[in-house]
């Protein structure tokens, strides 16, 4: 049962905060709430069960103890009392009501990536409000310390409640120039999902979920190819799901049984990608054809080598080119592959990433000694525990 509600809330809070922002007008007092409901789940739900709907059992308990707290906080105030009836008459989304539930998230989104906070502050902000991250979590992602992230999420609630920054989704006048940093958000809710940063499970299908319904959201509010390529890119990556963690260990795209992926999924995404490229390249649509051409019948490496070539003139990054490196490695061989890759050590010697590329490319090449010191090394900077069993496998298969 403890199991049980610890997934419930893991699942749920974000979008149950989401919704008590909205309902309550601020960060603070949506965190007590959703606290204050969380203690009244645990002392509920063991006895009575988990309710069928447990995040709108939670909203409305967050809801009344807010309007107890405020009450009780401010027994004589004139206007804490009418704040507590304006809260008590505010309107609950249903539960099946998905459309009202997103847009309480989007707002949230919006409301994190407001032009006013610094970038760094609204990936902090997201990852801890959006997708129920711990300060710890975020500083590990970032390899940054856990105070540093504290701060950063202290001082952007701070700017949000003194700058009186709204919580809406703003209208089509701003919508266009606030977008980018949107779609940024939502992808990093789905690479949250996607490889889970901490926990024994590699995947987080909820998170993945949550992002995919937003993109869809967001295409509904602004017709934007940026939008559709996102969305495009979400569905494709997110079709390999059952492929690519089998048993709770990660299996490389090489490896896995395409027959598993959704083709469902892979349509509409490949339908997508096919609207997106009709018009301007940019960076959502060109990943999205990339993972568009690994088909179910095999990966066309020629093809995914010209799009990373594109992909480095609208976005060039060392991760970029280590991916061009390695698709160059499936085009043209291993040996030509590394000698880019070593290029990279610069950039990129201090991620796990280029260290398991060089490693895999040693291994192809049969230089097993230095195919293991890499993998060493890759496993040194990695803490997401399936992807260390699957250096750990690699190791073993040395």
């Amino acid at each position: 049962m403890h199991a049980s509600i610890e997934a419930v809330y893991r699942a749920e809070a974000p979008r149950v905060l989401a919704t008590l922002i909205r309902l309550l007008g601020g960060f603070d007092r949506a965190e007590e709430a959703l606290h204050d409901a969380w203690l009244a789940a645990l002392a509920s739900w063991p006895d009575k069960g988990i309710p069928a709907n447990p995040r709108a059992w939670l909203v409305s308990a967050g809801r009344f103890k807010a309007i107890d707290r405020i009450r009780r906080d401010v027994r004589f105030d004139r206007a804490a009392d009418q704040l507590a009836q304006q809260i008590e008459l505010a309107a609950l989304p249903d539960d099946e009501d998905m459309p009202a539930i997103a847009d309480d998230q989007l707002r949230l989104i919006f409301t994190c990536c407001h032009p006013a906070l610094s970038p760094d502050a609204q990936v902090a902000l997201t990852l801890r409000e959006i997708c129920g991250l711990t300060t710890e979590e975020i500083a590990a992602a970032y390899l940054t310390k856990p105070v540093t992230i504290a701060q950063r999420i202290v001082r952007a609630k701070a700017k949000i409640r003194d700058a009186g920054i709204p919580y809406v989704v703003p209208g089509p006048e701003e919508l266009a120039e606030r977008i980018e940093a949107v779609l940024q958000v939502i992808y990093l809710v789905f690479n949250e999902g996607y490889l889970a940063s901490s926990g024994t499970s590699a995947l987080r299908t909820d998170l993945c979920a949550e992002a995919i319904r937003l993109a869809r959201r967001l295409a509904t509010l602004i017709e934007e190819p940026e939008v559709t390529g996102l969305l495009a890119l979400m569905l494709l990556h997110d079709a390999r799901r059952a492929a690519r963690v089998v048993g709770g260990e990660i299996v490389p795209l090489d490896e896995q049984d395409r027959t598993l992926w959704n083709q469902a999924q892979i349509a509409e995404g490949q339908a997508l990608v096919r609207q997106v490229l009709g018009g301007r390249f940019s960076l959502y649509s060109i990943q999205a054809a990339i993972a568009a051409a690994h088909g179910s019948a095999g990966s066309d490496w020629p093809r995914i080598v010209t799009f990373y070539d594109l992909l480095m003139r609208v976005d060039p990054s060392p991760i970029v080119e280590l991916n061009r490196a390695v698709a160059i490695a499936m085009r043209d061989g291993a040996e030509i592959g590394l000698k880019l890759v070593d290029g990279l050590e610069t950039a990129l010697g201090d991620y796990r990433l280029w260290h398991a590329a060089r490693a895999d490319l040693l291994r192809r090449l049969g230089r097993m000694d230095e195919a293991r010191a890499a993998y060493e090394a890759a496993l040194a900077l990695t803490t997401q525990p399936a992807e260390r069993r699957f250096i750990e496998r690699r190791l073993r298969a040395l």
